[in-house]
């Protein structure tokens, strides 16, 4: 799947990226619960997300009283 062909936009995640939001849906993340049960490190960890990413993923997270896996 081309970046072009992945929405801008995923479920309850806030706008991040084409190159992020297709590294997630690859790995079958569609919702911010389930970036949070990740954490950080295995985020980071993905082609495609980068810590621009997962500072805008941690903080929708916080605002929704989420925390992420340490």
């Amino acid at each position: 799947m081309s970046t072009r062909d992945v929405p801008a936009q995923i479920g309850d995640l806030p706008p991040i990226g084409r190159p992020a939001n297709s590294a997630l849906l690859n790995a079958g993340i569609t919702s911010l619960a389930e970036v949070a049960s990740l954490g950080r490190r295995e985020l980071l960890a993905m082609h495609g997300v980068g810590p621009k990413a997962v500072r805008i993923l941690e903080a929708a997270a916080s605002e929704r009283g989420i925390t992420f896996a340490p």
